[in-house]
């Protein structure tokens, strides 16, 4: 696979502030994002196989609403539930698990000024979120031994500002982003979050992802060299992991619910394949493939893994949402717990399907002419956002110990 040389991102535009409708409603929420899919579905073949950054697509999602759902209904948001928000992904991820992907970050840096920001700074943010702008991300960083080892700093200006200097990777939606979210290391080396404009003199984003899937996510660089940021724009992270806090089962809730759309996106192609371009094995006397007996037996075990994956990604929304409600060591314990189950089966589903869909679809699903593949690309490289044998393993280490998961914002 190849892609065009990295290029510095051009500016995204500003939104007036009338650009963007406000929903106020989950119901509306939901028929927004299936409404968002059934537009999206069409042209993810080809968006992938041409590398074509979807900026009208995610242009559409800001305008829609959809990226303020959470917003508190205080701020004139819907105040939408976790189990909406994942159903929201889902949706989106059935059409397109890069378009997908490109806002899970947006509703993470909405949780965290939730969690963490002061009045005033929920006010100036929750505003920019109903008007349309989005957020991105700048948190990864390649090099270090491990993904909690973070060597970007803020630092005070002595003016009673901050300076901001480091390299990010993966940095999926800040091509996009009006707002760039940056996870850095102040005083004592304890985690913040700096909001900084992606024009600020100092950034630069890079448009260098080259990934075999989710290759429309431009999950680049982002450089940020002496970037002055106000007081007023920095979030003292590090006090959501002092108590207990849902920061990990909420953005990794997003991205169960972005694998369980990938299985059901690989199936339901599938489908309509066998369904309209498959030829029936001779031995099988069907007339079609689709009257296949062994096709027939082996959708069906396909269909129970999706139905399955959904179902423990509603189980495990509703348990959030019952954290939410009601937070204590042992509510966050469950929520972190049920996320990671939800996450862990999505995972393997939505890989697993993904490569089914060449075993029933025959020979002829291999072409690139309909880029089928996309799927297992898609699905193989998300699920590999962070291991989910370690969600495996706590999950062991509750049943048998009753360990209760670490607090940290990967599970």
């Amino acid at each position: 696979m190849t892609t065009s040389e990295p290029t510095t991102a051009a500016r995204p535009g500003p939104l007036l502030h009338d650009s963007a409708h406000v929903i106020t409603d989950e119901a509306e929420a939901l028929a927004v994002a299936a409404g968002l899919a059934e537009a999206f579905r069409p042209g993810a073949a080809e968006r992938d196989a041409q590398r074509r950054l979807p900026h009208a697509e995610v242009d559409r999602l800001s305008a829609s609403g959809l990226l303020g759902i959470t917003v508190p209904r205080t701020h004139g948001g819907a105040d939408a539930t976790a189990g909406t928000v994942a159903e929201v992904f889902r949706l989106l991820a059935t059409a397109d698990t890069s378009l997908a992907q490109i806002p899970q970050s947006h509703f993470v840096f909405v949780n965290v000024l939730r969690s963490q920001g002061s009045a005033g700074q929920q006010d100036f943010f929750f505003h920019e979120v109903l008007a349309g702008r989005r957020f991105g991300n700048a948190q990864a960083e390649a090099g270090t031994p491990h993904a909690q080892d973070i060597r970007t700093r803020v630092e005070p200006d002595g003016k009673g500002g901050y300076v901001l200097n480091g390299t990010k990777n993966y940095c999926t939606g800040s091509l996009f982003a009006h707002w760039i979210p940056v996870l850095a290391r102040g005083a004592g080396g304890k985690p913040h979050v700096a909001y900084v404009p992606h024009d600020a003199p100092g950034v630069t984003v890079i448009d260098d992802w080259d990934g075999m899937g989710q290759r429309t996510t431009a999950s680049g660089t982002v450089r940020l060299e002496n970037v002055a940021v106000p007081a007023d724009r920095v979030v003292p992270h590090h006090l959501t992991f002092q108590r207990p806090q849902l920061h990990g089962a909420y953005a990794q809730l997003m991205h169960a619910a972005i694998d369980s759309g990938a299985a059901r996106a690989a199936l339901s192609e599938a489908a309509e394949f066998v369904r309209t371009k498959s030829r029936p094995w001779f031995e099988s006397g069907a007339a079609t493939a689709a009257e296949d007996p062994l096709l027939i037996q082996r959708f069906g075990a396909l269909e129970l893994r999706v139905r399955a994956t959904q179902a423990l990604l509603e189980a495990a929304a509703r348990t959030v949402d019952t954290a939410t409600a009601h937070l204590t060591d042992d509510t966050a314990a469950e929520a972190s717990l049920a996320v990671a189950a939800a996450k862990a089966y999505a995972a393997e589903t939505a890989v697993d399907t993904a490569s089914a869909l060449f075993e029933v679809a025959g020979t002829r699903a291999a072409l690139n002419d309909f880029n089928l593949h996309r799927h297992w690309r898609d699905a193989r490289t998300h699920t590999l956002h962070d291991p989910a044998l370690w969600k495996v393993q706590h999950l062991g280490r509750y049943v048998l110990n009753g360990t209760r998961p670490p607090r940290h914002g990967l599970l």
